[in-house]
């Protein structure tokens, strides 16, 4: 009983130990950080600092389009402002991530207002760093990164346009930041759980998992721990902005402060869309766009299996299949995507798809431009996208798309009901075979119908949208006088 006593006498000294040392260190920093800004005061410096955190802001893809529109917002709006992007493209110069959001979004930006504090740290937000557990060691990792940036540089506003919730805590409760974020896709979902539930084998569930009864267990418990802390973390936001219904359902369920939440229609360029004209009915290909980075969740295999699934279901018309061509256009954001890369040119061949499957990776923004006159037929595969701005870019450019029946592309884009069509949504490699045959089938009125109608419903997706919608939700934390 005394030994009982005593190892408890123990634990408690060990954990009060450990509890002072934290607070200790939490002041520590807290006092650090807050230094900077009285550096700043001392020098006259009054201007707000507005940090945007973007570990890979120069990645070519639809959430860097995002980025760069809000950047433009904010100097379009504020001039006593000094804009910072918190990035980890270590290997890119200012001029050289600049010229390529200017190249690759087709966007107009003022330079000099623009400052860039390089993270020597992102691996640690790298999915590939940790093979089990991965949501876990991301967040936990996003927050070594977070406390790097803060270290570098303390801003008054805070606004992350990636979804690491897990940085908020620091940037609030020890940078003293206003908190802003645009959710593109929660890190947890619901949707996630059920698949698990569900045993059902994806690119975030091993088939080792989804088979095992008792490893199932585990990390469904796993999920709604996590998703509790998730809930937890987000509500540090000040304002929040999602980019659909389906996020915005999502992000209620889990944040649960319907007051702070805004949806926001991430920018798509139609304006310059509209205007192409199509150059695809003088081309003897038949081309089936297909673009998005090459990332798993993308689930480029899904399209090539539709390919493989239509060939059969063009009953054997060989003078049709020859004119078909899929076109895969993507950027690759390191090493990892580039293997993919390869290992899905493996998998045409292994379908027999070699001479109807062409790759394109990390095109210029004309090279894409080209690629729409050209195309007839759009495809998305994602499940669950939060959003589709390539939907919606396809749409512009007035291909038929065919999209996953989920997410975003079902609830904010695709209307599918007879005489207001704009499209077609999937399930499966047959469902969206089934699809491409019924456009190729079609008469040219109709199908001129569904280009006109997806056309004409884009514009709600406009950058200006945008904009507007990113600025009335940004302004409550940027216009106050005082800051914490």
């Amino acid at each position: 009983m005394i030994c009982l006593c005593s190892l408890i006498y123990v634990l408690l000294f060990i954990g009060s130990f450990c509890l002072i040392g934290l607070l200790t260190v939490f002041l520590l920093l807290r006092l650090l950080i807050r230094n900077q800004k009285n550096k700043r005061r001392s020098n006259n410096d009054n201007d707000k600092y507005v940090a945007l955190f973007h570990p890979y802001c120069n990645a070519g893809g639809g959430g860097e389009r995002v980025l760069w529109c809000a950047v433009r917002a904010l100097q379009n709006k504020y001039d006593g402002i000094k804009l910072y992007i918190y990035t980890g493209d270590l290997e890119a110069t200012k001029q050289e991530i600049l010229d390529k959001a200017e190249r690759t979004f087709n966007l107009s930006l003022d330079t000099k207002n623009i400052n860039f504090v390089y993270l020597k740290r992102r691996k640690w937000v790298e999915a590939s760093r940790y093979p089990y557990f991965t949501l876990l060691g991301q967040s936990i990792g996003s927050m070594v990164l977070a406390m790097e940036a803060l270290l570098n540089l303390q801003p008054d506003v805070y606004i992350d346009t990636m979804g690491y919730a897990f940085t908020y805590p620091i940037f609030s409760y020890i940078g003293g930041c206003k908190i802003g974020c645009y959710t593109h896709y929660p890190t947890i979902s619901t949707d996630m759980l059920r698949r698990v539930q569900a045993n059902v084998s994806a690119y975030n569930n091993r088939s080792i998992v989804a088979k095992n009864p008792f490893a199932t267990w585990i990390k469904i418990v796993y999920y709604r721990i996590f998703s509790k802390i998730y809930g937890m973390v987000g509500r540090c936001a000040d304002t929040i902005m999602v980019n659909s219904t389906w996020t915005e359902n999502h992000i209620l369920s889990l944040w649960d402060v319907p007051y702070k939440t805004h949806r926001v229609y991430p920018p798509c360029e139609v304006s310059h869309l509209k205007k192409l004209q199509s150059l695809a009915s003088g081309h003897e290909k038949i081309v089936i766009l297909s673009v998005g980075q090459f990332r798993p969740e993308k689930d480029h295999p899904l399209q090539l299996q539709a390919m493989y699934e239509l060939r059969t279901l063009l009953n054997n018309d060989e003078a049709l299949w020859n004119r078909l061509r899929l076109m895969i256009v993507g950027s690759c954001r390191d090493e990892e995507d580039r293997e993919r890369v390869k290992n899905m040119q493996d998998f045409a061949k292994h379908l027999s798809l070699e001479n109807s499957v062409e790759f394109r990776v990390n095109v210029s923004y004309q090279e894409l431009i080209q690629c729409y006159q050209v195309a007839q037929i759009g495809l998305h595969a994602m499940w669950n996208e939060h959003f589709g701005i390539s939907v919606v870019d396809c749409m512009a450019a007035g291909l038929i798309m065919v999209a996953n029946k989920s997410g975003g592309p079902q609830m904010d884009i695709i209307e599918t009901s007879e005489g207001s069509q704009t499209g077609y949504l999937a399930v499966d490699a047959y469902d969206y075979a089934r699809c491409i045959a019924t456009i190729l089938y079609n008469g040219r009125e109709y199908n001129n119908k569904i280009r006109q109608a997806a056309r004409a419903s884009v514009d709600r997706f406009s950058e200006q949208e945008f904009e507007n919608g990113f600025l009335r939700a940004i302004s409550p934390i940027l216009d106050e006088k005082e800051f914490r």
